[in-house]
């Protein structure tokens, strides 16, 4: 684990200490780079193709 050698750190300093040493050897999971096929088939069927106007490139992502 680790040690303090200096300072007397709260428990909320200890326990924020710790989160951070445990994530560092966590993978981060890569996201997806674009939709897959089958979203944008679903959305021709029920004719959902992007529509221009105020907020279109939030739906455009999918």
């Amino acid at each position: 684990m680790f040690s303090v050698v200096k300072g007397e750190p709260t428990p909320e300093e200890l326990a924020a200490l710790a989160a951070v040493v445990a994530s560092v050897g966590v993978p981060q999971t890569p996201a997806p780079t674009k939709p897959n096929v089958r979203h944008w088939v679903r959305r021709q069927q029920l004719r959902l193709e992007p529509t221009p106007g105020p907020g279109a490139w939030k739906r455009s992502r999918g």
